[in-house]
């Protein structure tokens, strides 16, 4: 295998198209936020001050994530593991985010990046009830660009063509952390799934 360098790349891929490039644009547009706020489902990717990065699946209702204005995005914070990779890059790290917007039934996705931080605004945090509850914190994301991808890699991938793969062919999350920890207990899917219900 072969290491290559940035010069290398461009004896394998041709130059972007003006279009492009252009595509991506410094704030949410008309588009964007009627896309934004259809999606059900995103990825938060943040790196660290160490250089190491992280890519955590966020989700709710459609329109979760709040477009507060051209150049600002709210998203509130719901209960997890409690690791909160995402959220110690953002204050340890650089703060820059990016994020991939899903709509299900639309191949093409829409990426986000900016800069983001961690707030506990009660003003923020009473308008994003969901679930009942309202989120444990609200990243405030500072838009700097914004654009559309393609839909060839869900297009590749038949993300929305129907074929789902059975639960049982997988052991449920529960008993895949027991055997690979030791620790807690060896939970069914059914026990994990209304665990999950009351945790929303």
């Amino acid at each position: 295998m072969t290491d290559f360098a940035a010069c290398d790349l461009a004896t394998i891929y041709p130059a972007p198209s003006p279009r492009v490039i252009a595509k991506a644009r410094p704030e949410i547009d008309v588009h964007a936020k009627k896309f934004i706020g259809m999606s059900p489902f995103c990825v938060l990717a943040t790196s660290g001050s160490d250089g190491s990065v992280d890519a955590s699946p966020r989700g709710g209702n459609p329109g979760f994530v709040h477009v507060a204005g051209p150049k600002a995005l709210l998203m509130p914070d719901r209960s997890g593991n409690n690791r909160i990779d995402s959220f110690r890059n953002i204050v340890e790290g650089t703060g820059f985010v990016q994020l991939i917007f899903f709509v299900p039934g639309i191949d093409e996705t829409l990426r986000v990046g900016g800069k983001g931080k961690v707030s506990v605004d009660p003003d923020a945090m009473a308008s994003m009830i969901e679930f009942g509850k309202p989120p444990r914190a609200v990243l405030h994301i500072d838009v700097h660009e914004a654009y559309f991808h393609c839909g060839k890699a869900l297009m590749r991938s038949k993300l929305w063509a129907g074929t789902q793969v059975e639960r049982s062919v997988m052991p449920s999350i529960g008993e895949v952390i027991h055997d690979q920890t030791g620790l807690g207990e060896r939970e069914s899917q059914e026990e994990v799934y209304e665990r999950y219900k009351a945790q929303l």
